[in-house]
C-alpha cells in the first residue's frame, strides 16, 4: 500500500472505522534513520490504534527505529517481508527477506529489546520455488522463537522475477488453506489473514479459521465496507455513520490541512471511493479528480461535488 495508505487516507478511514487496526505505508528504515521524520512519521492522535510497517534488514538499525516508532507514540511495529517489488528486492528487505529467516529472526529480536509495544511480522506463503507449505511453518517458527507472536499471511506466494507487484497480487493462486493449517499447528499464535478479500461474508468465514483479517485495496477502492466493522466485530453500539456524514466531518480536517499548505487533491484522492457502487457515484468521482488539482481548489469542491453527483440522487 505504498503511496495509498498516507496519513491523510488513515485519517479518513478511521472516520468510518473507530476500532479497526490502522497500518502506515511501509516505510524503510533507511529513510527513518537519515530522513525527514515528521514527513515520513507524522499521524494525527485521532489515526489511534495504528501500527507502523517498517522496511528493512539490518537488526540494529530496525531497532533503534523501533524505539523511534515508540517514543513516537506508535501502538504497534510491523516488519514487512511480504512486498515483492524490485526497488524493495534491490534494497535487501521486503519478500526476499523470506529466504532469510534466521536474519528476520534476528532484526524481531532486536527491535523486540528494544520497546515494549508489540511487533509483528508480515509475510506471503512462500517466494519463487520455497513455496510449500513445510517452507512457510519454518519461516514462521524460525521467527516466533525469537519473540514474534503475531504473523499477518497474504496468502499468496511471491514470484521475485518476472512478475510486477501488481500481477503477484493477482496471478499467484490464493491459498487460504495453508493459513488456516498454520494457524491450526500454532493455536497459541495470532494468525491473520490478506489477500483477495472483499466482503463482510469473506471476512466472517475466515474468521471462522483465523484470528483476524487484514484488508488492504478493498478497504481503500470501497472504504465504507469498514463502516459496519466496529458494530458487528468490536460490539461498538455507535450508530454507523452515513457516507455525507462522514464528509461533513472531514472537513474541517481538510480546512485546517489547507491552511498549512496541504493540496486539495492530496486528501481527495483517498476518498474517490466513498460512495463506490452508489448512484452518481462515477461524477462523484470525477468531479473531485478535475476540481481537486486546480490552484487554489479548497473544500467547497468536496461540498459542490456531494451535492451535484449524491443529495442530488439521494435528497436527505
Amino acid at each position: 500500500m505504498m503511496g495509498w495508505t498516507d496519513r491523510h487516507a488513515r485519517y479518513f478511514l478511521r472516520l468510518i472505522s473507530k476500532h479497526t487496526l490502522l497500518y502506515t505505508e511501509m516505510v524503510t528504515s533507511a529513510a527513518i534513520l537519515h530522513g525527514d521524520r515528521d514527513i515520513l512519521l507524522r499521524y494525527h492522535a485521532a489515526e489511534h490504534p495504528l501500527a507502523l510497517q517498517l522496511g528493512g534488514s539490518d537488526p540494529a538499525d530496525l531497532a533503534e527505529c523501533a524505539q523511534i516508532a515508540e517514543d513516537l507514540g506508535f501502538d504497534e511495529l510491523n516488519l514487512n517481508v511480504g512486498c515483492p517489488s524490485d526497488r524493495v528486492q534491490s534494497g535487501r528487505f521486503g519478500a526476499c527477506l523470506m529466504a532469510e529467516p534466521q536474519l528476520v529472526a534476528e532484526c524481531i529480536a532486536a527491535m523486540n529489546s528494544r520497546v515494549k509495544i508489540p511487533v509483528t511480522v508480515k509475510c506471503r506463503i512462500g517466494i519463487d520455488d520455497m513455496d510449500d507449505y513445510a517452507g512457510l511453518e519454518h519461516f514462521v517458527d524460525t521467527v516466533a522463537a525469537a519473540g514474534c507472536e503475531h504473523f499477518i499471511v497474504h496468502a499468496r506466494k511471491a514470484w521475485l522475477q518476472g512478475l510486477s507487484p501488481k500481477q503477484n497480487r493477482e496471478i499467484p493462486p490464493l491459498r487460504y488453506d495453508d493459513v488456516y493449517r498454520l494457524k491450526a499447528s500454532h493455536p497459541s499464535m495470532t494468525i491473520t489473514i490478506n489477500g483477495g478479500i472483499r466482503t463482510s461474508e469473506e471476512i466472517a468465514l475466515h474468521l471462522q479459521q483465523v484470528d483476524g483479517v487484514m484488508l488492504g485495496r478493498e478497504a481503500y477502492h470501497n472504504p465504507y465496507l469498514l463502516a459496519e466493522i466496529d458494530r458487528v466485530y468490536y460490539a461498538s453500539d455507535e450508530p454507523v455513520a452515513s457516507r455525507e456524514r462522514i464528509i461533513s466531518e472531514l472537513l474541517p480536517y481538510i480546512e485546517d490541512e489547507l491552511a498549512q499548505g496541504t493540496r486539495l487533491h492530496s486528501i481527495t484522492r483517498h476518498i474517490l471511493g466513498l460512495f463506490a457502487a452508489c448512484p452518481g457515484a462515477r461524477g462523484w468521482r470525477r468531479e473531485l479528480s478535475t476540481s481537486a488539482h486546480l490552484e487554489n481548489a479548497d473544500s467547497t469542491v468536496i461540498v459542490r461535488a456531494l451535492h451535484n453527483n449524491i443529495l442530488a440522487v439521494h435528497p436527505a
